[in-house]
């Protein structure tokens, strides 16, 4: 190069150093905590933010929101981790504080990583310094708080939890690096959006991970007519034991869904139980399956075997707490018992119907027999008045008494099956739909 020229050195750091968020309005995911109108976020925003204990797995921004606290208070900020830092970095950091706030009048966050790696006394040591505000402390952690750090510290810091990120914010972050890092926008990149929820699903929530593996991809792609192609081969390098078979369209996910869910409604386990095991073979999540039968156990099961549901969250409770080798096959054992139990969607009908009437027609007031009375001037009002206390009535039910609405009130919705446990509940409500219309005490006798 001419020495009349400026040599400008490529930004050699990864993908995941270089798109890491400066400002809040960069960053990506936890909109629990900091959306517009969260405390949190205005704290920070106006610089003024305190002590505190970020909770929260890997890549979920815990070391990036650090950063942007200190940014937005104008701080010196220190970093250290846990795990090579000792207590003479801790003196290092104290003294560096003091000289920051006595000589430039400036503050310091203080934050350090995998801070449950310290021990007691190691905690101990910041105690004094966080109260009398020689640093803002912030903490990152793994572990639970409550059984990872000293009870001193969790007194003088409030704990946040942040989340795994949803694959709408890991999309977001794989679009802003594809459009903003210097060296991905000089390229004619192209990937489908079923390439993007291959690593989506792959990152497991974490920011970091997914920007490392499209980074990953990037780097394996070749050129196909002037432009870069993350393609289906490309991420079976980068990804193969996650990778799900997608087509250009992203339909053979939703398709081996669609399957499943199928099957299950029309009483086959054994198809159930292959489409399951297909999904895991293309690198599918099993929890996604695990959302899907729950959803199949208020769809397409409902009262007609409630157990179902139970059922469903154990299997999805079982897989978080030991994980996916005996995991998945609670999943699977699950699939089979809801491939195999009654079917009924009359739960399913009934609360859509009573749904778009709640939505669509008046907003009939609530007759006075059923209002709250807890005052003696609501009960003036006749609040309350003439309330059949149902379990004062012959069989706890109050024959020919009426909970809704005068204008409805001889609205059904639910209609059950003669399938299943909603065959004796068909019976029963038969029942005592008989005794109103025998009773004499009828509650709106013009209707």
């Amino acid at each position: 190069m001419s020495n009349f020229g400026f040599n400008f050195a490529p930004d050699v750091r990864p993908l995941a150093a270089r798109m890491r968020p400066s400002t809040l309005h960069e960053y990506i995911g936890q909109q629990h905590l900091l959306s517009a109108d969260k405390p949190l976020y205005q704290a920070i925003l106006a610089g003024r933010c305190h002590s505190l204990i970020l909770w929260g797995p890997p890549g979920v921004g815990k070391t990036t929101l650090a950063q942007i606290i200190a940014n937005h208070a104008d701080a010196s900020l220190i970093q250290m981790s846990a795990v090579t830092a000792g207590v003479k970095d801790i003196r290092d950091a104290v003294s560096e504080a003091k000289t920051n706030l006595a000589g430039r009048g400036q503050r310091t966050l203080l934050f350090v990583d995998e801070v449950h790696r310290f021990n007691k006394s190691q905690q101990d040591a910041f105690l004094p310094h966080i109260e009398d505000g020689t640093f803002i402390f912030v903490g990152a952690t793994t572990e639970n708080p409550s059984f990872a750090l000293n009870n001193a510290i969790l007194s003088r810091t409030r704990v946040y939890v942040l989340k795994a990120l949803q694959q709408s914010d890991l999309n977001t972050v794989i679009e802003r690096a594809l459009r903003d890092d210097a060296e991905l926008s000089q390229k004619q990149l192209e990937i489908a959006d079923n390439a993007k929820q291959a690593l989506c699903q792959a990152s497991d929530g974490d920011a970091r991970k997914v920007l490392n593996l499209l980074e990953q991809a990037v780097d394996l792609t070749v050129e196909q007519q002037g432009k870069f192609v993350i393609d289906h081969h490309v991420l079976s390098q980068v990804l193969p034991s996650h990778l799900a078979k997608y087509d250009n369209g992203g339909d053979e996910f939703y398709d081996l869904i669609s399957a499943f869910h199928k099957s299950v409604r029309g009483s086959s386990p054994d198809a159930a139980l292959y489409w399951y095991c297909r999904i895991l073979a293309g690198g599918g999540d099993p929890l996604y399956v695990a959302r899907r039968l729950l959803a199949i156990a208020t769809e397409d099961i409902g009262n007609a075997d409630p157990r179902a549901m139970a059922v469903a969250l154990n299997a999805w409770d079982i897989f978080q707490r030991v994980g996916p080798s005996e995991g998945e096959r609670a999943i699977a054992q699950a699939t089979i018992y809801l491939a195999s139990a009654a079917k009924s969607n009359a739960v399913y009908k009934a609360f859509n119907q009573a749904k778009q009437d709640a939505q669509n027609e008046p907003s009939y007031p609530v007759p006075e027999h059923l209002r709250n009375a807890p005052t003696s001037l609501m009960k003036d009002l006749g609040y309350g008045a003439q309330y059949r206390y149902a379990h004062d009535e012959e069989g706890a039910f109050a024959a020919g008494e009426n909970y809704f609405p005068v204008a409805i009130a001889q609205k059904q919705y639910y209609f059950p099956s003669d399938r299943g446990l909603e065959q004796k509940i068909k019976q029963k409500l038969d029942y005592l739909k008989e005794r109103d219309q025998q009773s004499d005490l009828k509650r709106y006798d013009d209707c």
